[in-house]
């Protein structure tokens, strides 16, 4: 939001630490390492390009689901509600049997790229209820059916018309009569190093049921690929305790269960007679599957030793009934080690109520609360180790047959400086489990409020030499790290240097200039190698839009030439507005920063002016008939088109804007006396870019690439319900391409662009990358940050009718809460109770077991509100919080 606007209401500073603020505390000081232990397991590492080493590139089909069970992973490890210190060197999990299944369920299931109807898609039912901070407590629920798991019947199901939706797991019946397991795992520290993990099973059907739950802790493979690590290992030392030899970093520990269970061993290694069919003998990384539901009694070493550990418990639970299943991993426990293993379990659950009863005392509402509360979960659930070092990658293990010779000129073979092993915030860990540069970005800003640190060494972690190219460029994701994301590093790493400074009483500033100096490398990256014709018009490619466009923009064009785009232009003005600002942030105590202030603000100038007139031929981004920024194609004959696509590509120049506060403005003279040069001399530019001769309310100066006439302009189309405007936030395609699709033709081709307010149903990037109608949580926030900006400048006087055609006035600061109000409903109960998330899903409305329980997806349907696409992405869309915490009364 904007930093200068406001206050709406917020904690109070002053107020005494909580148990769990006490913890960050010494976090944050380095007296006691809470972050060593968290969820930083994955929920998918199978299919992903770090497992790959097949000649094609193609994932999927080198590493398919039905190998996960079987096969050592090389780069990291999945699970179910997973846990595991920060190097990933022990691992928790559970895995569960109802009797029924063909495979012990030990991770999640999705359909691969090609299997579902709009592209790759979890399918199991899970929900991250709630989280603190420093992991001090945990909370997960899995929803786990009675009946056999349908695999088959999704993939069949999913074989079906893109003008389906998905076929979802509700679809297939199973959880009919409420026959299912409640599954909550749950996590407590009793210190740093002291981990308690209860799984309580809730059997919601009328009959009893079997269920069979194995809590597993194992180590990650790193012994098997010849590199001179030692094997862990795991050794029953007495009845209920297992001792575990890992690192010397990690040193022993210790994993107590109680008597009801049964203790199964063996090793996280491959099987390769099952996957290979050699005749190696061995304790496999799948022998709790092969005892359980195999019959194999002799796939578990019979010697009580192995690397990966089961702890198997067998159960009837009646109908409505429970039961539970109690483990301890731990450093050290004096005593009896379930003596207090009820007691710290619950002063857990009580620290997290009394963290967030301080971070949310300004919410009123009981739901937004509770909506808040999960979407802060399921960002802090959402951390996950990445580990991925690309030259090793590309040569291969000296264990392992080497990597074929075509995988050093394909998908990121420019990229050998990259060595990751972290902890980093995921967009979801099933369907996203790697960062992307923009996705992070966004985190960040919701991230701040509970976690500053955190938040910025996200921010610091991308820029470091072992993640940014040498030429400047930051990494997009694991996919394609040589993709083009929009540059939203800069206005993320000051936003969360303000956040920081208000909720901690101080500036951060060897932050920001640490962030500021790496910024300046990817800035001349984008201007060297996006600026095509030196022109300040820019063709960033992707640029995380995916098919909002009419052609694949990472991809040679059908028409030869290049696509000026305005999205590209205007993110590249916003950029250079955010480095201006930082720069004179810095630039109060060091006035060497000036100067780059002063460059900065000539770069968003000249782009300005190329929006409008680029390469001095008469021709901009911007159409004067209707009044809209539309992308322009050049051709080789030299022609420029506009590909007059009604998107959010017209909106995103509203981003590009600052107000500069007067005060600011006094103690940096030289930067003053610079900008009115400028200004005086250039009035042509003055006049599109600046309200600078005529201060707004509080002597305020504005710089942004819309101004008066064109604002108007582009907002009455932003604010109109048969365009943009849904009740569920912006669309990213306006409506009227319903009935009036784009088309355009060449050479033969048509092409075009029709409204799809939720699933694809085009195949142009594969599926479910999708931004043809739905609503986009990540940009309708700028959006509201932007118009707050621009109200900061004019204040109540300035109103603009919302909806457009409704004859009600607003000023701009109520045309952001509105938006913000459209947003939340997504997520809020209706006046029946329902939530449109959950769209068209009766039992999911319905049914307080579910509905009480709120998921977090990828985008939203532009007309109904439904949830779409990865449906567990908090990252992005855990922005609600920031909402959420900006406007609690909406």
């Amino acid at each position: 939001m904007n930093d200068n606007a406001k206050a709406k209401s917020k904690p109070d500073a002053k107020a005494d630490r909580s148990a769990e603020q006490k913890r960050q505390d010494a976090q944050y000081a380095g007296t006691e390492d809470w972050a060593l232990w968290g969820p930083y397991l994955s929920e998918r590492q199978w299919a992903t390009v770090r497992e790959d080493y097949s000649a094609g590139g193609n994932a999927w089909e080198y590493f398919p689901h039905d190998h996960a069970r079987s096969r050592a992973y090389r780069w990291g490890e999945d699970g179910i509600a997973g846990f595991s210190d920060r190097n990933q060197r022990i691992c928790l999990a559970l895995a569960l049997w109802n009797g029924r299944d063909p495979i012990l369920k030990e991770r999640i299931y999705g359909l691969t790229n090609s299997e579902g109807n709009h592209g790759e898609d979890v399918k199991d039912l899970y929900w991250y209820l709630d989280a603190t901070p420093t992991h001090s407590y945990l909370k997960q629920l899995y929803k786990y059916p009675q009946a056999e798991f349908p695999y088959q019947q999704l993939i069949d199901g999913n074989r079906r018309s893109k003008e389906q939706p998905e076929y979802e797991l509700v679809d297939t019946g199973v959880f009919n009569e409420n026959r299912y397991f409640d599954v909550f795992i749950e996590y407590a520290k009793a210190g740093v190093d002291d981990l308690l993990m209860l799984v309580t099973a809730h059997n919601r059907g009328p009959d009893s049921a079997p269920l069979h739950l194995i809590p597993q802790c194992w180590a990650r493979n790193v012994w098997s690929w010849g590199h001179g690590f030692k094997k862990s290992s795991f050794n029953l030392a007495a009845p209920g305790e297992v001792v575990i030899d890992s690192t010397k970093s990690l040193g022993p520990y210790r994993l107590y269960f109680e008597a009801d269970g049964e203790a199964w061993f063996c090793d996280n290694e491959t099987n390769t007679p099952r996957l290979y069919g050699n005749e190696a003998q061995g304790y496999f990384k799948d022998a709790f599957h092969e005892r359980l539901i195999g019959g194999r009694n002799d796939a578990i070493n019979p010697v009580n030793t192995g690397s990966k550990l089961g702890l198997h418990h067998a159960f009837e639970v009646p109908a409505g009934g429970s039961c539970s299943v109690r483990i301890r991993l731990s450093k050290s426990v004096p005593g009896e080690p379930f003596t207090d293993f009820d007691a710290v379990m619950t002063q857990r659950r009580a620290d997290a109520d009394e963290y967030y009863g301080h971070q949310q005392a300004h919410i009123a509402s009981a739901d937004k609360r509770a909506v808040q509360r999960q979407a802060f979960a399921g960002m802090i659930w959402s951390k996950q180790f990445y580990y991925y070092d690309i030259p090793q990658w590309l040569d291969g293990d000296p264990n392992q047959p080497p990597p074929p010779e075509s995988r050093k000129h394909g998908r990121n073979g420019e990229w050998q400086h990259l060595n990751n092993a972290d902890i980093i915030s995921m967009p979801d860990k099933w369907e996203y489990p790697w960062y992307a540069a923009w996705d992070l970005a966004f985190h960040t800003v919701p991230l701040a409020y509970v976690d500053p640190e955190f938040a910025k060494s996200q921010l610091l972690l991308l820029t470091r030499e072992w993640y940014m190219h040498p030429n400047g460029q930051l990494p997009a994701y694991e996919w394609a790290f040589g993709d083009v994301n929009p540059p939203v590093h800069a206005w993320a790493t000051w936003r969360v240097y303000k956040i920081d400074q208000k909720r901690r009483g101080h500036a951060d500033r060897a932050f920001l200039e640490r962030v500021f100096h790496k910024l300046l490398l990817n800035f001349t990256w984008w201007v060297n190698r996006k600026d095509a014709e030196g022109h300040n018009i820019f063709q960033g490619g992707f640029l995380g839009l995916d098919n909002i466009g009419v052609f694949d923009r990472s991809a040679p064009l059908p028409t030869g030439g290049s696509i000026n785009q305005a999205d590209g232009t205007a993110w590249m003005a916003m950029y250079a507005l955010n480095l201006m600002r930082i720069a004179l942030e810095l630039a109060q105590e060091n006035s060497v920063y000036e100067d780059l202030a002063t460059k900065f603000f000539e770069h968003f100038l000249h782009i300005a002016e190329a929006m409008n007139n680029f390469g001095d031929k008469g021709v901009g981004l911007w159409d004067e008939e209707d009044q809209f920024f539309y992308d322009v194609l050049k051709v080789p004959d030299g022609q420029a088109l506009p590909l007059k696509v009604r998107s959010m590509v017209g909106l995103i120049p509203l981003f590009a804007v600052e107000v500069l506060e007067p005060e600011l403005l006094k103690r940096l003279p030289d930067f003053s006396r610079r900008l009115e040069w400028f200004l005086k001399y250039r009035p042509d530019l003055r006049a599109l870019v600046s309200h600078w001769e005529k201060p707004g309310v509080g002597e305020r100066r504005l710089l942004g690439l819309l101004r008066g006439h064109r604002m108007k302009a582009v907002l009455r189309k932003m604010l109109d319900e048969t365009e943009f405007l849904s009740d569920y936030g912006i669309r990213a395609l306006s409506r009227k391409h319903e009935a009036q699709p784009f088309v355009f033709e060449w050479g033969g081709q048509r092409f075009g662009v029709d409204y799809e307010p939720a699933e694809s149903k085009s195949g142009l990037f594969g599926g479910n990358s999708n931004w043809r109608g739905p609503i986009w949580m990540p940009l309708n926030y700028l959006l509201i940050e932007s118009i707050e900006r621009f109200h900061y400048y004019y204040g109540d006087e300035f109103k603009i009718e919302c909806p457009t055609g409704s004859g009600r006035m607003l000023t701009l600061d109520q045309v952001a809460e509105e938006l913000a109000r459209r947003l939340g409903r997504i997520f809020a109960k209706d006046a029946q109770g329902h939530r449109p998330v959950y769209g068209q899903y009766p039992q999911l409305q319905a049914d307080p077991l579910f509905a009480e329980h709120v998921p977090f997806y990828e985008y939203f349907d532009g007309d109904s509100g439904r949830g779409v696409g990865a449906n567990h992405q908090t990252g992005w869309t855990g922005l609600i919080a920031r909402l959420i915490h900006r406007y609690p009364s909406t």
